[in-house]
């Protein structure tokens, strides 16, 4: 089971709040994503389910194990929580080759040569970047810096994946397919999958639930054909029109 929980959850700097009391419960093999705008607390959330930012108060639980409070004693670093991230800016590593920059979270968790290159091998022909394992990032197009980012996201199968807005950098056509790929391979994974997004498209076409955001709190929750049928405010409705 890979469960992700928010139990009361709080996010401070210094005297500015900037989560509130946040509650959310994501089952196993779950696609959510966090639909809000700009500067809403969707970022914070996930990069504090990763272990980036520590939360001021509340719980955080990956498969029923409190991975952070608001004490300094209780908190699990990242490289202990089994989560994969992909970032909006790829980060990924201009001096490492693909194969490289994939194989890095197994060479962290020591795996044998044999095990990398197997999973290596596995994982780059889920992504569609066979043949490429040799390239360099400039050598790569935006897209296939992404799908790296992806694979090294997945390769040491994670419990959850963490997704901070991977698509933005993109042009339309190649973000449309994207989206299809990356639910694709969730659902292949059977991974619980966090989404940050701040486009409307990306989260009602992929999502098996939303979470929409404001100011740091979550105004409404639901299907994507829930929220479509009956907007909990004036918030949502604007948001999603």
């Amino acid at each position: 089971m890979s469960t992700v929980e928010f139990n009361q959850v709080i996010k401070s700097y210094g005297d500015v709040k900037v989560i509130h009391d946040f509650n959310l419960s994501i089952n196993d093999g779950e696609f959510v994503s966090f639909l809000g705008p700009s500067g809403c607390g969707k970022t914070t959330c996930l990069r504090m389910v990763a272990g980036l930012e520590h939360n001021t108060g509340g719980v955080i639980k990956i498969d029923n194990v409190t991975v952070s409070t608001g004490k300094s004693s209780e908190f699990v670093p990242p490289e202990n929580r089994k989560v994969g991230m992909v970032f909006q800016s790829y980060a990924v590593w201009p001096h490492m080759n693909v194969f490289d920059n994939i194989a890095y979270p197994l060479k962290i968790e020591k795996a044998s040569k044999t095990e990398i290159e197997s999973k290596v091998k596995e994982i780059l022909d889920i992504v569609e970047l066979s043949g490429l394992e040799n390239r360099m990032p400039n050598e790569l197009s935006g897209g296939q810096q992404q799908r790296v980012a992806l694979a090294r996201g997945l390769v040491a199968r994670p419990k959850v994946l963490l997704l901070d807005e991977p698509l933005s950098n993109l042009d339309a056509k190649l973000r449309e397919k994207m989206r299809g790929d990356i639910r694709k391979i969730q659902q292949q994974f059977k991974i619980t999958c966090i989404y940050v997004t701040h486009d409307q498209i990306e989260a009602f076409t992929m999502s098996d639930r939303i979470v929409i955001m404001n100011k740091g709190d979550i105004v409404q929750m639901g299907t994507p054909e829930e929220i479509r049928q009956a907007p909990a405010n004036d918030f949502v409705a604007n948001f999603i029109s």
